[in-house]
């Protein structure tokens, strides 16, 4: 094994610190294997290295299978999760919350909007004279519309406020899933 392998295998055991000694070196040994068998198939250093991708990434597919793998609390699910966002970041500690916070208020807002000043547009139409509905606008304390314009106007934001928390909810759907790769993702 050249030293270009032995510097890989260091970085991942490496990331994998805060995992139990017996974990990391199980792993470490799957991945040489891995390594071994690619070198036994003819690939050459460069292709190997490619296959197996950065090592902080592999490492992530692997912790991402630990805490997939198992449930309840133990403290080596513990330390798993640890040793996973310490790699997942900075980002992960910020990205994730912010996005499964955004998602689904954004959506909500953006269905209610136009439901709430549909409201006010038949209350107003209608003359029912519903408590509150001065209260209610798109603009409120800024301009004064008619009732009829600021539905137009709370149907376009709405549309606009739901795609954007769907657009969250892909962005985290897509987040996590390039955090948690699998092992079978990488093409070992």
């Amino acid at each position: 094994m050249n030293a270009a392998f032995e510097k890989y295998l260091d970085t991942v055991d490496k990331c994998l610190k805060p995992l139990p000694t017996s974990e990391r070196m199980d792993i470490v040994k799957e991945i040489k294997g891995s390594i071994l068998e690619m070198e036994s198939d003819n690939l050459i250093s460069e292709q190997i290295l490619e296959r197996l991708g950065k090592p902080k990434d592999l490492a992530k597919a692997y912790l991402g299978d630990l805490l997939s793998n198992k449930s309840g609390f133990s403290w080596n699910r513990f330390l798993t999760v640890c040793a996973f966002y310490s790699i997942v970041g900075f980002s992960g500690m910020f990205v994730i919350p912010c996005l499964v916070i955004m998602a689904p208020v954004l959506i909500v807002c953006g269905i209610a909007s136009p439901i709430l000043m549909a409201i006010k547009m038949v209350d107003y139409i209608l003359n029912l004279g519903l408590p509150y509905m001065e209260n209610m606008g798109v603009f409120t304390g800024i301009m004064e519309l008619n009732p009829i314009a600021e539905f137009v106007v709370a149907l376009v934001v709405g549309v606009l406020l739901y795609l954007a928390g769907r657009g969250c909810w892909k962005l985290l759907v897509n987040y996590c899933k390039k955090v948690s790769k699998t092992k079978s993702d990488l093409s070992i």
